[in-house]
């Protein structure tokens, strides 16, 4: 893995990192439960579907324990507390450290035996348990989309680097060998010079209008909306019990919609292929059909065009690609998906990069990156900095879709420069008491 000086974060982080990192003492040289201050201590924050994977990693550990979890539904919370303990049990054994479970994400954030914290949450409370953990000195693990709005993005970057901790966004693609692939030979040029880019996902979110719905007994459904407006309960948006989905995407008090779930994904590896994790685009232009889900144009200044949906087949063993990425150079195309990638001609799959191409981050496990960069004090595969400029194209996307306005974006200043209604949307009222709590 490439050092903290990569070249992409020469000036954004140089300065941030520049106070020596410490570590609780041997940390990093844990071998067995016997040694209970070689090892961080991890509180899980919101324990739905993503969160439950991590669980079930982190739990093979030995540099890592998890000692306390957090939900705001009974079910989930005590499922995720029994799955730690029995597990542990079996590991070291009827002796073996309880996991606390709460309610509330404070307490997690407040005891100072905790070292780092995976949040799981729905989007609208990604930012003030984020900005609550930084403080706190705490390492973060978040999943994407990063955030609700820029503004709270940007308000994460900046605690992150205030308090000198390693933030992991759980943007895991880039961890993908074929998502790296395809990115080094784009920024190398091996396909000429990028004139378009076609990313194929689904669209923005919309205000939800679903029916009042009678409360299971075990949630707390005021703590679940947090920030977000007060509304009656649906169990589409905190089904009951254990689920293995989370339709609340689809409605902007608390997600971006497809636009920022995938977006955070596959926009993602657009800005990491074309060099853009410190920057991004400057003009985003919606489809002319005002309820149009998909179409949207974004321009980067060197002229590299993105286009949300279109044409984006390329033929594969006799198999037609539509999801995805596909990079458009003047010497050939290359296509990539999770676990899926073709190219345009074939002969671009041989190409192997000398000692003066660029080589990107490597990593093969997104979580054990996070973990080896808190250890050497270094940014990870996908630092905050990064979650915050693709989401923000995300973010962009969604407004030009809402307003069905041409939006004029300065990356430098992080400003819309045309357009008042549009700015105004960078940001979002939160609801007290959450509202003061970072």
């Amino acid at each position: 893995m490439k050092k903290l000086s990569r070249r992409t974060f020469i000036k954004t982080a140089s300065t941030a990192f520049a106070v020596p990192f410490i570590l609780p003492s041997s940390i990093w040289n844990a071998k067995s439960e016997e040694k209970p201050n070689n090892r961080l201590n991890i509180g899980f924050i919101g324990i739905g579907m993503q969160n439950r994977g991590h669980l079930g990693s982190v739990l093979g550990r030995n540099d890592a324990r998890v000692i306390a979890v957090c939900d705001v539904d009974a079910d989930r919370l005590n499922n995720a507390k029994q799955t730690v303990d029995n597990r542990y049990k079996e590991r070291f054994g009827e002796n073996a450290q309880k996991c606390d479970a709460y309610v509330d994400f404070r307490e997690i954030i407040n005891r100072k035996d905790i070292d780092a914290v995976f949040i799981g949450t729905p989007d609208h409370w990604h930012h003030i348990p984020a900005v609550m953990a930084a403080n706190a000195k705490k390492h973060i693990y978040c999943e994407k989309p990063l955030s609700l709005t820029v503004r709270e993005a940007r308000a994460m970057v900046n605690a992150v680097r205030k308090n000198d901790i390693i933030f992991q966004t759980g943007s895991q693609q880039r961890s993908g060998a074929e998502f790296r692939q395809a990115a080094q030979l784009v920024r190398n040029g091996k396909i000429g010079k990028i004139e378009k880019v076609i990313v194929n996902i689904g669209g923005p979110s919309r205000w939800c209008d679903l029916p009042t719905e009678e409360a299971p007994k075990g949630l707390n459904w005021e703590m679940w909306l947090g920030p977000a407006p007060y509304r009656g309960y649906n169990s589409q948006l905190s089904p009951k019990g254990i689920h293995n989905f989370y339709p609340w995407r689809d409605y902007r008090e608390y997600s971006g919609g497809m636009t920022t779930d995938w977006g955070a994904h596959h926009y993602d590896i657009t800005q990491w292929a074309l060099g853009m994790d410190d920057s991004g685009p400057v003009k985003f232009v919606p489809p002319a059909d005002k309820n149009a889900t998909s179409g949207i144009k974004f321009y980067y200044a060197n002229g590299v065009v993105v286009q949300h949906g279109g044409d984006n087949t390329l033929e594969r063993d006799g198999r037609k690609e539509s999801f995805g990425i596909q990079f458009i150079g003047t010497e050939g195309r290359i296509y990539v998906d999770r676990g899926r990638i073709g190219f345009a001609p074939e002969e671009i799959e041989d190409i192997q990069l000398t000692d003066n191409d660029i080589k990107l981050y490597e990593s093969n496990n997104h979580q054990q990156d996070w973990f080896n960069c808190i250890r050497e004090h270094k940014l990870p595969i996908c630092d905050v900095e990064i979650g915050c400029r693709s989401v923000s194209v995300c973010h962009l996307c969604n407004i030009a879709y809402w307003t069905n306005k041409e939006i004029h974006w300065d990356p430098k200043r992080e400003i819309i420069t045309n357009n008042e209604e549009a700015n105004a949307l960078l940001s979002r009222k939160q609801r007290a008491p959450y509202c003061d709590w970072v």
